[in-house]
Formats: C-alpha cells, structure tokens, sequence
C-alpha cells in the first residue's frame, strides 16, 4: 500500500507540475500599474563669470644707461693672468660673471708677462737643454770639434747614464723654464685703472668681492661723467 502511495506520488506531481505551466501559459497578462510622471521644472541657465586674466607682474630690473645700452655700456674691465700658471679658467669665470651681473660691460683677457730677466732666462734653458742631449748623444767626436783634446771627466759619468742624465736634463729644464715664465699675476683693471692685484694681495679676489669692486668703480665713473655734462652744458 505504501509502495502504491509513493507510485501515485511520484507519477502526481510531474502532473501537477504540467498542469500549472499550461494554465499559467494560457492565463492573460497582468495589467501595469500606469507609470507615474514626475513633473522636472526646466533648468535656469547658468550664467558662468569668465576669470579675468591677471596682467603678469613688472619686476624691476636693471636700468639701462642713456645710451641704449646695459649698465656696464661704455666701461671696460681688463683681466691680466698668468697664461703658464693655469689661470684661464679663473679668468673666464670671472669674466662671465661680470659680463652677467653688469649688462654691456666690455671684459678683456690677456697674459700678464713675466718680467724681463726672468723671459730671457727662458729662451736659454731650451738652448742648454738640447746641448746636453746633444753632447751626450754626439759621443767623443764632438769635443776635438769644440778644440777639446780629450773630454773631460764629467763627460764619462754622464755618458754611463745616458737615459738617466737625458730625462734629468729634460725635466729639470721644463721646470725652470715653468718657472721663468710664471709671473702668478691676476691684476683687474677697470678703465685702466687697477682695482685688484694679485701680486700686491697675495690671493685671488672672490666672486662677490671683485664684483662688488667693478661696481663701484663703474658707479664712480658714470658720477664723474654726469658731473661732467652737466658742467658743458
């Protein structure tokens, strides 16, 4: 019986199943609930304020002299170095320093020479340079030639050594020729008066020193020169 049971079961509810997808097929469709249209009052037209465009700011700058020209127009800056102490690269830094911070400004370059015993000197240490090589590459034929009948005794402890006395001589000569040609100037002139001197400081002057000192010599020349016009006129 209750196999019978499960049996109607089983076969009843496919059934049931069936019956309510045909009936629920066939039923017609739900009505809608009618859609409510909610009223949107029309948008204002916004009014956007264009930003005003801010004019850039004047900075003062320097001031150019009468004649059109920058500040330093009209003033010359003269740099004497030492070309054989390695001092250019002082020179031009400072040159562009000055040429920057005084628009116009004329900046010239040169050598600073050595004085004149000491250029003479210079020109014979090459001389005696190449007469010792030569000696002691030319050997014992060169003295019956300069009217010596032997050479002398220094001529064989040098002649034992050759590389040795040759390098020695060599690099003894670049030193002193060095030497001879260095005069350790950094003399800066402005309109041909000397404003800084190396030789009488014992030092290189600073960046900010030098052209603080430039400045006024050129503030003090432009002076005299209003002074000056003003006077003729």
């Amino acid at each position: 019986m209750a196999v019978d049971r499960s049996q109607l079961l089983l076969v009843g509810l496919p059934l049931f199943l069936f019956c309510s997808d045909v009936f629920n097929l066939f039923a017609p469709a739900p009505v809608k609930p009618a859609a409510h249209h909610h009223h949107i009052p029309p948008q204002q037209p916004q009014h956007f304020q264009t930003p005003s465009i801010q004019q850039p700011l004047d900075f003062p700058t320097q001031k150019a002299s009468g004649f059109g020209g920058g500040i330093g127009f009209g003033n010359t800056v003269q740099i004497d170095f030492c070309a054989s102490c390695s001092y250019r690269g002082n020179a031009v830094t400072m040159k562009n320093m000055l040429e920057t911070a005084y628009p116009g400004l004329n900046v010239v370059l040169a050598n600073y020479p050595p004085p004149l015993p000491k250029r003479l000197l210079s020109k014979v240490v090459p001389v005696f340079q190449f007469g010792v090589i030569g000696v002691v590459m030319a050997g014992e034929h060169i003295f019956p030639r300069l009217g010596f009948a032997a050479p002398p005794p220094w001529y064989y402890s040098m002649r034992a050594n050759r590389f040795g006395t040759i390098s020695s001589t060599w690099l003894l000569g670049n030193f002193l020729q060095g030497f001879l040609q260095s005069s350790s100037a950094f003399e800066v002139s402005v309109n041909g008066d000397r404003v800084y001197s190396k030789l009488r400081e014992k030092r290189f002057p600073g960046e900010i020193e030098l052209r603080e000192i430039v400045g006024k010599k050129i503030a003090n020349s432009r002076l005299v020169d209003d002074i000056d016009s003003s006077i003729w006129s």
